[in-house]
């Protein structure tokens, strides 16, 4: 994967997202399809959550020439986050923070792709290998998305049955 296919594949992660849950309500949202699944939006507020700490880190090792960072953790915080935010405002925020670290990706030349940064337990990474393990993790979560909403029970009205209307419809 190249700097600019990691580029693109960041940038399109909000969007992507936005467009497979923007009909979801609050009930679809806290849909859990068995005891081993999260909700659907408790998925989404993990992608958000760890989306958006991936951009703090780039932007830190970039502007701040930080050397050393927790980027396992940072990349997957844990799957038992619920979204603070109503589903719009949530993605249209990571939006938001994307793009701002996208620009600066765009900015960067192959000493700053090269440049390392040490984590704890992966040991030393170059900063294209953070945000290749950032796309793949993203791009997984995407596909765990499309997968859950499609498997979203229809709504059915649950109220007593109507009777039958004097002309049989």
């Amino acid at each position: 994967m190249t700097t600019s296919d990691v580029v693109l594949l960041l940038s399109s992660v909000p969007e992507r997202t936005s467009d497979l849950v923007y009909w979801l309500d609050e009930t679809q949202l806290r849909y859990r399809h068995g005891p081993a699944f999260p909700t659907l939006g408790s998925l989404i507020a993990h992608l958000v959550e760890s989306g958006t700490k991936v951009d703090g880190l780039l932007r830190h090792a970039h502007l701040d020439g930080q050397t050393n960072a927790n980027v396992r953790a940072t990349i997957d915080p844990g799957h038992d986050t619920d979204l603070t935010l109503p589903l719009q405002e949530a993605l249209e925020d990571f939006a938001r923070v994307r793009r701002r670290t996208v620009d600066l990706l765009h900015g960067w030349g192959k000493a700053e792709w090269d440049r390392t940064i040490t984590d704890q337990r992966g040991g030393d990474m170059t900063l294209l290998e953070v945000c290749r393990l950032v796309a793949r993790h993203e791009i997984g979560h995407i596909a765990q998305i499309r997968n859950l909403s499609a498997l979203i029970p229809e709504p059915r009205e649950l109220g007593p049955a109507r009777p039958p209307s004097l002309n049989g419809k």
